[in-house]
């Protein structure tokens, strides 16, 4: 490995940690800040719901499309670049304003619509182009496995960090100027001055391959992209897997998980940041250790084993959710449950990913074209299709179950409290009074939807990967030796 590669080793991945505490920010806790800063009608909620859905479609339909803009782009700092630039910098500014808006009722309604749509047309500049350098780092399998492992750690450090602190400080005794809605104000800044800070190390430090600049630009269109995708059946196949993994992935951090904690355990982020933390412990080692467990095991046997860690892992918290009283000690079981679960969670994820990846090299031997920019789209495509799901799944959960009833309680103390007219003792006391009237119906049911309904998507996924997908480690590596022959021609 050259100065160069080992340098993209560093500042590649560390372009993204500020990328994903924005997107931990936005996409896992706006809900949850419209919830506990604002009292929502069934109607209004339902109304932030389909524009939540909405734009996510839009924004998955534009990855795609922005993957061929880039893919037409020369510029002297190379077509990835120019776009990581102009998406950090706007997807800045329209993150703040969203999370430091003193607007109410409908007009607060049709300010989040339009800042949805915007920061889901600012983020995917960022997104596109950051993924999409990465067959352009190396073509080689074992190095590629390293580049995505290693972004893909430096992305989970981000997004647990995000994770981590979020909660502690915008619920609870900790909140940020004594309110939810003061310190989702001020994590907001913060983020939105290191997201920009870590890009720079990418921006500056990374070389990626440009070989491809010297082609003309190919024209913008909407067939190439119907046919990159559509005839790879590859690719097809692995973003059907992706998509149902991340919708089942993602729906305990989307909201459902945050408010089954703070109802069965208590109103405080120190307890979600904590679930949170010790949960995402196995992924920590995954992040890790991917590129050399990856040597010694192929995907298809790590795929199986994947499953049997995370199906007991969904097992043990429905069971100790469902029996056991309302202690640390159920707490402490929960949260060892969703820290296995995640384990095969994650690590089905990192399988995926390099699955998506690996399906540019077989474009190139059965069509002619890499089209790196529009393949790699595809995973911010999907996990942005599966978020709007996964929306969906939370809202939906949340009407069954009268969440909002408690919900605008807290919000009503949460502002009271913001405005000067509570101190903090009566907050937390009048919040706990209201925490202790959720009934059995409302927690049983949101511990479902965080355990049942994952386990079954992930499941679908494991049988779907292991009966089609063929693009396993010898067949890829035939395919590049094929390649390489044919380019010494």
């Amino acid at each position: 490995m050259n100065t160069q590669d080992k340098k993209n080793l560093w500042f590649y991945p560390l372009g993204t940690v500020g990328r994903d505490m924005i997107y931990v920010l936005f996409t896992n806790f706006i809900l949850l800040y419209v919830m506990y800063t604002r009292e929502l009608t069934n109607a209004q909620l339902a109304a932030i719901t389909g524009i939540i859905v909405a734009a996510r479609i839009f924004d998955a339909l534009n990855d795609p499309i922005m993957g061929n803009i880039i893919e037409r782009t020369r510029t002297k700092y190379g077509k990835f670049k120019p776009w990581l630039v102009a998406g950090i910098i706007s997807t800045c500014v329209v993150v703040y304003f969203a999370f430091n808006s003193k607007l109410e009722g409908w007009n607060f309604i049709i300010f989040f619509g339009i800042i949805y749509f915007l920061y889901s047309i600012t983020y995917t500049m960022n997104d596109i182009s950051y993924w999409g350098m990465v067959p352009a780092l190396s073509s080689d399998g074992n190095a590629r496995d390293t580049f995505t492992a290693r972004a893909t750690l430096f992305a989970g450090i981000g997004s647990v960090t995000a994770s981590i602190l979020i909660p502690l400080f915008t619920t609870g005794e900790h909140a940020l100027g004594g309110s939810a809605r003061t310190g989702y104000g001020l994590v907001a800044l913060a983020i939105c001055i290191l997201a920009p800070a870590f890009s720079l190390f990418t921006i500056f430090g990374v070389r990626e391959n440009r070989d491809d600049m010297a082609k003309p630009a190919p024209p913008l269109s909407f067939k190439k992209i119907c046919d990159t995708i559509f005839k790879n059946d590859q690719l097809m196949l692995v973003a059907i897997v992706f998509l149902l993994q991340e919708v089942g992935n993602c729906i305990v951090t989307a909201g459902p998980g945050s408010n089954y904690i703070y109802f069965e355990f208590g109103y405080e982020g120190g307890l979600y940041s904590t679930f949170t933390t010790i949960g995402m412990l196995a992924t920590a080692f995954l992040m890790v250790f991917y590129p050399a467990i990856s040597k010694k095991f192929h995907r298809k046997p790590l795929v199986r084993i994947m499953a049997v860690i995370t199906t007991i892992g969904y097992i043990v918290m429905l069971v100790a959710g469902l029996v056991l009283p309302s202690t640390m000690v159920k707490f402490w079981i929960i949260t060892i449950g969703f820290m296995l679960a995640n384990f095969g969670q994650y690590g089905l994820y990192l399988i995926l990913m390099i699955s998506i990846i690996n399906t540019v090299e077989y474009n190139e031997y059965t069509r002619g074209n890499r089209d790196e920019a529009i393949i790699t789209s595809m995973r911010p495509f999907l996990t942005k299709l599966s978020s709007s799901l996964v929306i969906v799944i939370a809202t939906i959960s949340y009407m069954l179950f009268n969440v909002t009833d408690y919900t605008n309680q807290i919000s009503s103390l949460e502002n009271a409290a913001q405005q000067g007219k509570i101190d903090a003792a009566t907050r937390s006391s009048e919040i706990a009074n209201v925490i202790a009237q959720v009934g059995h119906s409302q927690t049983n049911g949101l511990l479902v939807t965080i355990t049942v309904i994952p386990l079954i998507f992930f499941l679908i996924c494991c049988f779907l990967y292991l009966k089609f997908y063929k693009l396993d480690e010898e067949y890829y590596d035939e395919i590049c030796q094929k390649l390489q022959e044919k380019k010494n021609l």
